[in-house]
């Protein structure tokens, strides 16, 4: 159980059978009436923010979370398998369960998945990935000079801003946050 006195930024809580995480609180003792806590919710099934007023005081059931290591196996269409490194249990997630990042992924490659109650809720990747870039225009000499940036397709199919002078073949670090090259691997 967690009351509202032990409440801080990332806790996670269930309310009506649903887990959320705490984005931000503040402790609120009116001149009159009973103190109570604002707070902002993240539902980690939906995404959805909520903000509820909770009296001083209550309490609330932590939710049934696990995070595992997994493996990424393979894409089959819309159909993303995966197996967890200690169970060596496969299962799936499909394409709206992956969010944004899904183009990112790429074959044994190792992610955190938050689970509730059994079920897989969210993916997490590692913050920087190496993806060799499969289609990219060419790059001329003098190109580093202007600072401009060309599409590049990598191997896992996202397509991500890359200086002019990267050529086609070259293995990039990509930071899973922004989507961005960050560096030429060597």
């Amino acid at each position: 159980m967690i009351s509202t006195s032990e409440f801080r930024s990332g806790a996670k809580i269930e309310i009506d059978h649903e887990p959320y995480v705490i984005v931000e609180f503040q402790h609120v003792k009116p001149g009159k009436g009973a103190a109570f806590v604002r707070t902002r919710l993240r539902n980690l099934k939906t995404g959805n923010t909520l903000e509820k007023n909770i009296r001083s005081g209550e309490k609330f059931e932590e939710p049934n979370l696990e995070e595992r290591e997994v493996q990424f196996l393979y894409r089959e269409e819309n159909q993303f398998y995966f197996m967890d490194t200690t169970s060596y249990e496969q299962f799936f997630l499909g394409k709206d369960q992956l969010g944004q990042n899904q183009d990112l992924l790429k074959e044994n490659m190792i992610v955190k998945i938050l689970f509730y109650n059994g079920a897989p809720l969210t993916v997490d990747l590692p913050v920087f990935v190496e993806l060799k870039i499969v289609e990219t225009a060419p790059g001329f000499r003098g190109d580093t000079a202007t600072g401009g940036t060309k599409p590049a397709t990598l191997e896992s199919g996202a397509v991500i801003k890359v200086p002019l002078h990267i050529d086609e073949g070259t293995v990039i670090k990509v930071d899973t946050r922004t989507r961005a090259y960050v560096e030429r691997v060597k």
